[in-house]
């Protein structure tokens, strides 16, 4: 038997809608929840949430909102409106414009259960990026300063790299723990801190962001099966 909901967020990042779609009705019995990241959102459009909603699964609009808290508000609130159960805020944008999300993605709810995730460190990014940016910090210093002013500001969640998930854990035990950066097997692409999905939940990630294992699959659906029997998501 199952115990947990499936955690696997199967991120949509296709050109165009009908791929999405297409996609999403053949995972959907091995999936928890879609994701429709920025090439969709500035794409096709947030239309394509809804479309997607109407599969019964929660939809992630990982729109990685980062401006002024007003123009983020009313972001939140239009996605919302489209039927995102989750979206996606730059914690480096503080904590008022992260409030600002907060309010303005549970606006456009209603009743409607919806969150904001806050991200943290790319998983693009390791220390010598930050170092090169003026941040004399790692990747999981950062992210454990980040996930204390996400849950002060009432984010649902962090998203932050598998590396970084007890850090998550020890600084803001109330948030999701929302993990990208994961693989199967290794790959070399441009994810620099990842990990299986078996060790992501073995480390405590509540859900696990996975794209291209699944989607660049010559069967999605099998891939998208075999990695949810792999972590017991399935009965």
């Amino acid at each position: 038997m199952v115990n947990r909901p499936n955690p696997i967020i199967v991120g949509l990042d296709t050109t165009t809608a009908e791929e999405a779609v297409e996609i999403a009705q053949a995972v959907a019995p091995y999936v928890g929840a879609f994701k429709v990241g920025l090439g969709l959102l500035h794409g096709p459009g947030p239309g394509v949430i809804s479309t997607l909603a109407r599969l019964d699964r929660p939809v992630f609009a990982d729109a990685k909102l980062h401006d002024i808290p007003t123009q983020v508000e009313r972001a939140a609130r239009r996605l919302a409106d489209h039927g995102a159960r989750w979206v996606t805020a730059h914690a480096s944008g503080g904590p008022a414009m992260l409030e600002s999300a907060v309010r303005g993605l549970e606006d456009g709810a209603g009743m409607a259960e919806a969150g904001i995730l806050a991200v943290s460190v790319l998983t693009s990014l390791d220390e010598s990026d930050l170092e090169r940016l003026g941040i004399p910090r790692t990747p999981g210093q950062l992210v454990g300063k980040m996930a204390k002013v996400a849950e002060a500001a009432g984010c649902e969640g962090m998203v932050c790299s598998p590396r970084e998930i007890n850090v998550v854990r020890q600084a803001a035990p109330g948030l999701k723990r929302v993990t990208p950066g994961i693989r199967p097997t290794p790959a070399d692409d441009d994810q620099a801190r990842v990990a299986t999905p078996q060790e992501a939940i073995a480390d405590g990630a509540d859900l696990l962001v996975i794209a291209r294992p699944i989607i660049a699959a010559e069967d999605p659906a099998a891939a998208a099966e075999a990695i949810a029997r792999s972590i017991g998501a399935l009965g």
